[in-house]
């Protein structure tokens, strides 16, 4: 069941590549990261970002679907039409 869920979690993102995205990661210690970029490239095990350069440090960052799949990861795709959050909702 964890295989499909993480196979629904890329396919949801691959059709956003491209799009303008905002990530609220787990950055530890009762911190949460959030940052925006683009959805840059889709790979088998992780999805890389590029993150806006005037306000982060990094020019990309990575996760993997696994990290949706925790929750450690909050993934927000900004479209025209409003945000779609990518998320695996069990069922």
């Amino acid at each position: 069941m964890a295989k499909n869920a993480l196979l629904d979690i890329k396919r949801s993102l691959e059709a956003h590549v491209g799009a303008k995205i905002r990530l609220r990661a787990n950055g530890g210690r009762r911190k949460t990261i959030e940052r925006t970029g683009t959805l840059e490239e889709i790979y088998p095990s992780v999805f890389i970002v590029k993150l806006d350069e005037e306000q982060h440090a990094f020019k990309r960052v990575s996760y993997s679907y696994a990290d949706i799949l925790t929750e450690s990861v909050e993934v927000t795709v900004c479209n025209d039409e409003g945000q779609v959050r990518i998320a695996y909702l069990q069922h």
